[in-house]
């Protein structure tokens, strides 16, 4: 493995990388074009591009790309794509390099890669490589959260039709529906030798400093070795949407150190039931589930005066 200041060097002046865009969007499919050219004339050598139309292959082209030996992987997509690349790149001599063009871009904000496209594309070329932490659950690495309860339930109940119709609308169309019936969990959450428990309709684990594009807390990043849980609301229907908007509000000005956040490296998590569990919007599994940290496992290309820790 190169040190992070040589494989800075060798993007910056050998400029080798590899594309792989998610034009199953259609803003992704939008843009390919335009990011494709705009990565040559900043004396790109691409290695390979790919824009990708079926999310099915999404792992498969990550990979073929990887494969090429490039110093940078430039990923280009929402959420879900940059996870998936978040994966593939873990612990490898390949830096990860962004361009935010999801809804949310949760992560784009939480590492500080901007949201305007040519700026992004300065990141790439005047920027640094810095390490930044995964999330662990099991053994699926993931960039932002773990959500458990009423979210879960969302991703599973979604109808297809209505997401292709109404797009992430959807997700608050379907949550509306499902909320009258969706009964409140009993969470208990140990960790650091200490055991909490709450009743709630939603509880979230981030790794980050975002959710649903709104700041979780001022001082949570994705390199600080920590992981952020937190319920949203008490036992009440009520409490929930009251909470979520309270969330969506004052997040800029909450630290980790306020109620009800539980800042820690790792936690064991349990349920009175067994409850859905989704990870970074895709389903996975049920409780109880263990949830940890990667630390320093991805290598991202960032802006110039990002910390490193």
């Amino acid at each position: 493995m190169r040190t992070k200041r040589e494989l800075t060097t060798a993007i910056r002046e050998r400029r080798r990388a590899a594309l792989v865009v998610n034009a199953h969007s259609r803003r992704g499919r939008r843009l390919y074009d335009t990011v494709h050219a705009r990565l040559r004339a900043a004396g790109f050598a691409l290695l390979g591009a790919y824009p990708v139309e079926r999310p099915g292959e999404l792992d498969r082209v990550l990979a073929e790309a990887a494969d090429l030996g490039p110093d940078l992987l430039v990923t280009g997509g929402g959420d879900g794509t940059v996870g998936a690349a978040a994966r593939l790149l873990a612990h490898r001599d390949i830096a990860m390099g962004l361009l935010p063009l999801g809804t949310t871009n949760n992560f784009a904000r939480t590492v500080g890669v901007p949201l305007d496209l040519d700026a992004a594309i300065g990141v790439l070329t005047g920027g640094k490589v810095i390490d930044v932490d995964l999330g662990l659950i099991g053994d699926t690495r993931f960039t932002n959260h773990v959500g458990i309860g009423l979210s879960a339930d969302i991703m599973q109940a979604a109808p297809p039709g209505l997401k292709r119709v109404a797009g992430r609308l959807a997700y608050p169309m379907t949550g509306l529906g499902l909320l009258a019936r969706h009964r409140p969990l009993v969470v208990t959450v140990r960790a650091e030798g200490r055991e909490h428990t709450f009743t709630t309709h939603q509880v979230y684990v981030a790794n980050g400093g975002f959710h649903a594009g709104r700041p979780i807390t001022a001082d949570a990043t994705a390199d600080d070795r920590l992981l952020v849980a937190y319920p949203v609301g008490g036992p009440t229907r009520r409490g929930l949407l009251r909470e979520t908007a309270r969330n969506a509000a004052a997040g800029h000005r909450r630290t980790l150190g306020d109620e009800p956040f539980l800042a820690v490296r790792q936690l064991w998590l349990e349920t009175d039931r067994p409850a859905r569990i989704e990870v970074d919007g895709e389903p996975y599994g049920q409780t109880p589930v263990r949830v940890g940290l990667d630390p320093n496992a991805l290598r991202l290309m960032a802006r110039a005066d990002s910390p490193d820790h």
